[in-house]
């Protein structure tokens, strides 16, 4: 017969598990907060609209938490791990360790409860360059090696990791111009002293209405709704894709009661039309996954950029 010893142990177990049940059953008991990047970004506002969606049907106030880019991820990994401490983090927060030393790692430190927003670059190009689609731009880069450059827009940046991703699937040899910012890399591209570049809508959305730069696709595997009309860099380019990510992800070893809860109630709030439209003007389309499909897409996003980031011999500033 078991000793008693192995009995209390039983017991013990037994006990914690059902603490663990009436616990997700009667959560929340406090306001939550949601970590996120200063305020005014797409993040941000993707926090706000989270927070203000979710606590009513929570019962409890939803508080964002505006920090340093830089301490976002940090914060999130270090708290506790019982659905009060919530993350909206942008693919800066999942990246950010393969690019310099963090004391986070973004697949075992959190767990995900759902993707929230996708957001492609433009693949854009000063109108003096004589290519007026991917293939035209490919041919012209392998004709000229070395002739055509591209703006970084910051080291380890969306822009920056796009347009190495770009060169690594296509061989081809166009000259990387470091700047520490999108908005410099954006004057100096319309002033024709750049060539090519892969920017966010909103730097250069107005400049391709006036004709000062030329669109020739997307970063996102399949055209986007934001752009009608724009082909995916991905059809001419096969496994291209690149894209401005962010999601909501929560301490690792939270619950999965309250991770399903939690993500049962942010889709609900992502598909509301009027969320969509706040976040569509933004220049960013609304998305939602289970939290499985979005622990697998970190995962395999950060294999995949942990190689280009590694072969590419990519560094933060």
């Amino acid at each position: 017969m078991p000793g008693p010893r192995y009995i209390t142990g039983m017991l013990l177990i037994a006990a914690m598990s059902r603490a663990g049940v009436v616990s997700a059953q009667s959560y929340p008991l406090k306001p939550i907060r949601i970590v996120t990047s200063p305020a005014g970004g797409g993040t941000d506002l993707l926090a706000r609209l989270v927070a203000q969606g979710i606590s009513g049907p929570l019962g409890q106030q939803v508080v964002v938490d505006n920090r340093p880019a830089g301490l976002v991820g940090e914060l999130g990994a270090k708290a506790p791990p019982d659905g009060y401490t919530l993350l909206a983090a942008a693919s800066s927060v999942m990246l950010g360790p393969l690019l310099q030393k963090l004391s986070y790692d973004p697949v075992r430190d959190f767990a995900p409860v759902t993707l929230a927003t996708v957001s492609p670059n433009l693949l854009v190009v000063h109108p003096s360059v004589p290519a007026k689609s991917v293939k035209e731009l490919v041919a012209l880069a392998k004709a000229r090696p070395g002739v055509l450059n591209y703006a970084t827009g910051g080291s380890g940046s969306s822009a920056h990791l796009a347009a190495e991703l770009f060169k690594n699937l296509t061989a081809t040899n166009i000259v990387s111009i470091p700047y520490k910012g999108t908005a410099p890399a954006t004057t100096d591209l319309i002033a024709g002293q750049i060539h090519v570049a892969f920017l966010s809508p909103g730097s250069v959305v107005p400049h391709i209405k006036s004709g000062r730069l030329k669109a020739l696709a997307v970063t996102t595997a399949e055209p986007s709704i934001l752009f009608p009309g724009l082909p995916a860099i991905a059809a001419t380019v096969p496994g291209y894709e690149m894209s401005a990510k962010a999601g909501i992800v929560a301490p690792a070893s939270t619950p999965a009661a309250i991770i399903n809860r939690l993500n049962q109630e942010i889709v609900r709030v992502l598909k509301q039309t009027d969320v969509k439209e706040k976040l569509f003007d933004l220049g960013v389309e609304a998305v939602s996954t289970t939290p499985q499909e979005f622990a697998a897409m970190i995962k395999s996003e950060v294999t995949r950029m942990g190689k280009l980031i590694s072969d590419s011999g990519i560094r933060a500033d």
